[in-house]
């Protein structure tokens, strides 16, 4: 018999070692991102966790994330899970994942949801003909590389374009640092928000990366880069075993011709490396936009998110992995937003912010 129950504080553990121990185990399935996500912007959570008697032990054999996405003016959804791009059900097999998936359709009546979205990636390297029916689909991937124990034998496997643009940096005088101090989240945010005013994007509350520090602690990794003591790029990556995936990296575009970008994903990898970890998820991209060419110099190859959104009102299922279409309104939204005073947008942006899963 399998039971199925809402996990409480005191499943922490237990849930992060399930985690830790799955094949499609991400960052994002520890407790620590629930926890950031209820403190820094308050939403509900209902994370179930499966368990089954096995010689006389009570072992964890499946979790399933699920934050109560709270919208305005509308009903909230089920989301695995809001603000990245995995988070769907863990499961020893097929048979448990159905009965989690099961178990969330009642919570979605709990809580009057009508939507569940889940969010899953295969993990697994595209050939060159699924790459190629991928791309003729327009669906998203994630880009994912395999990182050697050295990061001196990973320098030595660049192309030699791609270190010279690494060199490139540290002659136009860049420097970087890297830890997990949350002093440097100052340094962060501040390119951080100057980038998502560029973008047209409301950014995310400061309170959001002290959150996200406080329960990641040493597996939240942060890299500044500088130029004359000013922060002109800035990343975060989050580790769990030997994984790890960056949701955040900006630089400053007025000093984009000196190379920050590259200084700070080469420090981010070469801690990495050096760290034991072996899998590095560089995050979503369609085929063909610039993020994925950059992504894919570093070596990373495409891996097919799988992205769902049932809808519990009808009987289809969507996928929601695909590009999204172009948008006038939210390009007028965009060109409004980036001339708006940055003090305003740090301001306005997190209670907007607060309300957009993706």
């Amino acid at each position: 018999m399998i039971n199925i129950r809402q996990a409480t504080q005191t499943d922490e553990l237990c849930w992060n070692n399930y985690v830790i121990q799955h094949d499609e185990h991400s960052p994002y399935h520890f407790f620590a991102w629930k926890k950031a996500v209820c403190d820094a912007y308050s939403h509900a959570n209902h994370y179930l966790i499966a368990e089954e008697e096995i010689n006389d032990a009570v072992e964890v054999v499946g979790v399933f994330p699920l934050i109560v996405f709270s919208k305005l003016l509308s009903k909230p959804t089920l989301c695995a899970l809001p603000f990245c791009d995995v988070g769907g059900i863990l499961a020893n097999n097929n048979e448990i994942k159905s009965q989690l998936l099961i178990e969330s359709k009642k919570v979605a009546s709990q809580y009057q949801a009508n939507v569940i979205e889940l969010r899953s990636s295969t993990g697994k390297a595209l050939s060159d003909e699924e790459a190629e029916q991928a791309k003729r689909k327009s669906e998203k991937v994630s880009m994912m590389m395999t990182l050697p124990d050295d990061s001196q034998v990973l320098f030595s496997s660049f192309k030699s374009k791609l270190r010279s643009q690494i060199r490139k940096a540290e002659k136009n005088g860049l420097t970087h640092k890297v830890g997990s101090e949350k002093i440097m989240l100052d340094d962060f945010y501040h390119v951080f928000s100057h980038n998502m005013k560029a973008l047209g994007s409301p950014v995310h509350a400061k309170k959001w990366f002290v959150s996200l520090l406080e329960h990641y602690k040493k597996s939240m990794v942060i890299s500044i880069v500088y130029k004359d003591d000013i922060p002109v790029g800035g990343g975060i990556v989050l580790i769990a075993g030997n994984k790890a995936a960056i949701p955040w990296a900006s630089t400053k575009a007025e000093y984009n011709r000196l190379s920050p970008n590259m200084m700070l994903y080469w420090s981010l990898l070469e801690y990495l490396c050096d760290n034991n970890v072996s899998e590095f998820d560089f995050g979503r991209s369609s085929f063909g936009e610039g993020t994925f060419k950059f992504k894919q110099q570093w070596g990373a190859k495409p891996a097919l998110l799988d992205w769902q959104v049932i809808n519990l009102q009808e009987t289809n299922q969507e996928n929601g992995s695909k590009t999204s279409g172009s948008n006038s309104l939210r390009n007028m939204v965009e060109n409004i937003w980036r001339k708006l005073p940055l003090k305003l947008t740090i301001f306005i942006g997190p209670k907007i912010r607060k309300y957009i899963s993706l």
